[in-house]
């Protein structure tokens, strides 16, 4: 990896459950993908944060709850001599918390987003995972990953090229050495095209983000095997098929926003990509319950991103987030 440069979780016991026919061949590459990934990006504070991975305790959490709201590991009291507020600070280092919740030896960690409540939405509504190789594309800290792994998958791998993210990740896998959970940094460029191998793939809050929305409905259909479930989560708006917002410059002070179609256009497009029996479970208005800042994450949040006097639209004069849900399968 270079001096200075390691991912500090070893990820051997990953390869060895990716030694089947179906994953063998992207376990090969990953190795080298990581080390590129973390070269390539050169952040400034990788070094800093894999230092305070390093003075968090080492503890083995008497118990741990991967069904609850906030995703629990450990209690207060195992914490022993190490300083409850110490731990706290740590663990405050690798701000800004975005997906959560978590609750770590009984420090709550009360991220920018309740994912929860997107779990609440969906859990009930997509096929049992039960037994499934999982992956969430753009999973960020690994929340929904820890979710689904609690609902019963075999395997969940997660990738999200933002470092910080999988800091936070790696602070909670630390305490949860065996469980089939893992969380890369790398994004769905680095997964081989027509891998064919998941039984379920997530991309939550990634479509709008990609400058081919087609493009990319099209790689997460090669990463499930036939009859594979992809559950799909995105910016949407009213109106009818073939309609799309294409925002002229920021939407929701993001500069990164690229399409945002009506649900009726957007199950157009998964049937076009290859998708069948494309099905809505959800739309819904995210509030400022559900995202707003926090002192986990207490930059800029949905509030300053919304019209101060109509909070239907954003502060550019376009339609306040909503957000659709749907599932399908690979053909």
């Amino acid at each position: 990896m270079g001096p200075g440069i390691n991912t500090v979780q070893d990820f051997s016991s990953l390869y060895s459950l990716m030694s089947g026919e179906r994953l063998s061949a992207w376990a090969e590459q990953i190795p080298g993908q990581i080390h590129n990934s973390l070269h390539k990006k050169r952040h400034g504070d990788l070094e800093k944060w894999q230092a305070v991975l390093e003075q968090l305790p080492l503890i083995k959490p008497s118990s741990y709850d991967l069904n609850a709201d906030a995703v629990r590991i450990g209690t207060a009291d195992e914490l022993g001599d190490f300083d409850p507020a110490g731990f706290r600070e740590l663990l405050m280092k690798f701000h800004p918390w975005r997906k959560g919740p978590f609750e770590l030896f009984g420090v709550n960690i009360d991220t920018e987003w309740r994912s929860d409540w997107k779990w609440d939405r969906i859990k009930d509504h997509i096929q049992p995972l039960k037994g499934r190789t999982v992956l969430d594309v753009g999973c960020g800290s690994g929340y929904h990953c820890w979710r689904m792994r609690g609902a019963g998958a075999e395997l969940v791998i997660g990738i999200d090229p933002t470092l910080v993210f999988n800091m936070q990740y790696q602070a909670m896998a630390r305490y949860l050495p065996d469980e089939p959970v893992y969380v890369l940094p790398l994004g769905i460029d680095d997964v081989p095209a027509d891998l064919r191998a998941f039984d379920t793939v997530f991309s939550m809050g990634v479509l709008y983000h990609r400058r081919s929305p087609i493009d990319h409905l099209y790689e997460l259909r090669d990463c499930l095997v036939k009859g594979g479930e992809l559950v799909l989560e995105t910016l949407v708006i009213e109106g009818e098929q073939g309609e799309v917002l294409l925002p002229e410059d920021r939407y929701a002070q993001m500069r990164n926003v690229w399409f945002i179609p009506t649900v009726a256009t957007l199950e157009l497009w998964l049937r076009r990509a290859g998708y069948k029996d494309v099905r809505l479970i959800d739309t819904n208005t995210t509030s400022l319950e559900e995202q707003r800042a926090t002192e986990w994450m207490h930059f800029q949040s949905l509030v300053d991103f919304l019209d101060p006097d109509d909070h239907s639209n954003t502060i550019e004069g376009y339609p306040a987030p909503r957000r659709a849900t749907i599932v399908a399968s690979a053909l």
